[in-house]
C-alpha cells in the first residue's frame, strides 16, 4: 500500500539499492537522491510510479529502462547526473506522459541551443528544468495542495466576517450609549426649562401683589425684618 518512498543518501551495493522490488507496485512517488546510482538497470516494474527523482548520482545512459518499467512517468529528474549528449535522452521519447524534466548541473545543459533540442526531441515536455518553451516558470505546488490553501484562505475569510461583525456590534453599542446619552441630555434641558418656569411664575405671582406686601415677601425671603415692623416695635 506505500505510494511513497525516499531513500535518499543511502547505501547502494555497486550502484545498486537493494530491497527495492517490485512489491511496490502501488508506488506513485519514488526518491532515490544521492545514492550513488551508475544506472537503473535493477530498477523493478513500477507501473503506477508518477515521479521519480534521480538528482546527485552517476547516470550517464540507459535511461531505455525506464519506459519499460515506468511507463506512466510525468516527472523525471535527472540533475547532476553525467549526461553529456542530447542523443542520451532520446529513449524518453517512448513516456508519452512525461511533462517535467530537469538536468540541472548535466553536461548537457552547456550545449548550444540545449533548451530549443530537448523541446524539439521531446515535445510532449512542457517543462524543462523549471521552465516551459517560452521561459514561464512551473507552478510550485500541485492542484490538491492549492486546494488546500483554499480553504485556509476561505477560514480566514470567515474568521474577517467575524472580526467585521464583532465591529458592527460594538458600534451599535457605542450609538445606543450615544443615543441614550442625548435623551438624558434633552431631559435635562426640560427640567431646567420647568424650573425656570416655575420661577417665572412665582415673580409673576410677586408681581400680582401690592407693592408693601411684595417687599414684605422678599425681605423675608432674604431673612431680614421690615423697617417698619421695627417701628412698630418700638412704639410698643
Amino acid at each position: 500500500q506505500v505510494k511513497e518512498l525516499v531513500l535518499d543518501n543511502c547505501r547502494s551495493d555497486d550502484g545498486k539499492v537493494i530491497g527495492l522490488s517490485s512489491d511496490f507496485e502501488n508506488l506513485e512517488f519514488l526518491s532515490m537522491i544521492n545514492v550513488s546510482l551508475l544506472s537503473m538497470s535493477n530498477l523493478p516494474k513500477l507501473n503506477k510510479l508518477r515521479k521519480l527523482e534521480l538528482s546527485d548520482n552517476r547516470i550517464s545512459g540507459g535511461l531505455e529502462v525506464l519506459a519499460e518499467r515506468t511507463p506512466n512517468l510525468t516527472h523525471l529528474n535527472l540533475s547532476g547526473n553525467k549526461i553529456k549528449d542530447i542523443n542520451t535522452l532520446e529513449p524518453l521519447k517512448k513516456l508519452p506522459n512525461l511533462r517535467s524534466l530537469d538536468l540541472f548541473n548535466c553536461e548537457v545543459t552547456m550545449l548550444i541551443n540545449y533548451r530549443e533540442s530537448v523541446f524539439t526531441l521531446l515535445p510532449q515536455l512542457t517543462y524543462l528544468d523549471g521552465f516551459d518553451a517560452d521561459e514561464q516558470e512551473a507552478p510550485d505546488s500541485d492542484p490538491e495542495a492549492d486546494g488546500d490553501e483554499g480553504e485556509e484562505e476561505g477560514d480566514d475569510v470567515e474568521e474577517d466576517d467575524l472580526d467585521e461583525e464583532v465591529i458592527d456590534d460594538e458600534d451599535d453599542d457605542d450609538d445606543d450609549l450615544e443615543g441614550e446619552e442625548e435623551e438624558d441630555g434633552v431631559d435635562d434641558e426640560e427640567e431646567d426649562e420647568e424650573e425656570d418656569g416655575e420661577e417665572d411664575e412665582e415673580d409673576e405671582a410677586d408681581d400680582d401683589l401690592p407693592r408693601g406686601e411684595k417687599r414684605k415677601r422678599n425681605l423675608e425671603d432674604e431673612g431680614e425684618e421690615d423697617p417698619e415692623d421695627e417701628d412698630d416695635d418700638e412704639d410698643d
